[in-house]
């Protein structure tokens, strides 16, 4: 297990510790980000937008779940802020199901979303208020925000709570909370793993021997869906991959693909390896789908 996933998930008694330490550290973030939220000015942008966010970094599922609601309503736009991309500003990804920049301009997220949704528009901004003005520009009849629990805008807020829960209810850097857990109850719809969805994964082109190599947060969470592998090698959250790297590998271990996610897939398509993917499906409960629906439709009329 990596040290930052041991430290927010199972810590040793000298993470505890460190985690104590830290504290005071936490209190600042935790009213930083508290001010953040009570000061941000409030926006009604006139068109309906659905959040999908988190209280915690990384790993929730809020790409996947996006892509599940998102399929439903043609001519919707999403927007990221395109994290680790190799661009600024604003970036309109596809328009229509149209692919218009490349994987790093856009960052593997925002390249998956373009790829998996053939009739939504993609994009990527640090500036949210002026992708929601740039999707409106664009025809979007319905705006899908990657992340977006903490800004002041008029939407619904659909906020996920994975299964895996951190170890202690601290705020960075003691924990792994980005703002207060008391929040999950200000979620118009409160949306746990196991419970309103659950993952079905199946691997796409199996291999004898198939070598883990992926790049998201917390690959632990892999572990339940994973067939016989034989090796692992994880890297940081949205990491490159280097290509003379994975030649190394791929002989050091007799590998015959390389077992990747859907994210990781997006930058290793042109490399010329062998892959093996782990494709994901989230199955919503049919309560919050509806409720989605059902807000969508108020809105617009």
């Amino acid at each position: 297990m990596r040290f930052i996933d041991s430290y927010f998930y199972n810590p040793s008694f000298a993470q505890k510790l460190l985690s104590f330490v830290l504290l005071p550290v936490s209190l600042l973030y935790a009213i930083s980000a508290t001010l953040r939220r009570k000061c941000s000015k409030y926006y009604d942008f006139g068109i309906p937008i659905i959040s999908v966010g988190n209280l915690i970094i990384g790993g929730s599922g809020k790409t996947p779940f996006i892509i599940e609601i998102a399929k439903s309503y043609p001519h919707s736009a999403i927007i990221s802020r395109g994290y680790k991309r190799k661009s600024k500003g604003l970036v309109v990804v596809s328009h229509n199901g149209e692919i218009l920049c490349t994987q790093p301009q856009a960052g593997d997220e925002a390249y998956l979303l373009a790829k998996s949704l053939p009739n939504a528009s993609v994009i990527v901004s640090k500036d949210r208020k002026q992708a929601i003005y740039k999707a409106k520009e664009l025809g979007a009849k319905y705006i899908f925000l990657d992340d977006g629990f903490r800004f002041h805008f008029k939407k619904l807020n659909i906020v996920l709570q994975p299964k895996l829960q951190p170890y202690f209810p601290f705020l960075l850097p003691s924990g792994m909370y980005r703002e207060m857990p008391y929040l999950y109850k200000y979620a118009d719809l409160l949306v746990r793993e196991g419970e309103e969805y659950t993952r079905e994964v199946f691997v796409e082109n199996p291999t004898p021997r198939m070598l883990l190599l992926t790049a998201i947060a917390n690959p632990s969470r892999l572990d339940e869906f994973l067939p016989s592998v034989v090796g692992k090698i994880t890297l940081q959250d949205h990491s490159t991959f280097d290509a003379s790297t994975l030649q190394q590998y791929m002989q050091q271990y007799n590998a015959t693909s390389l077992l990747v996610t859907s994210k990781d897939e997006v930058k290793l398509e042109n490399m010329g390896f062998p892959l093996s993917v782990l494709r994901l499906r989230l199955h919503i409960q049919p309560h919050i789908t509806h409720s989605i629906d059902s807000y969508l439709k108020a809105e617009k009329s």
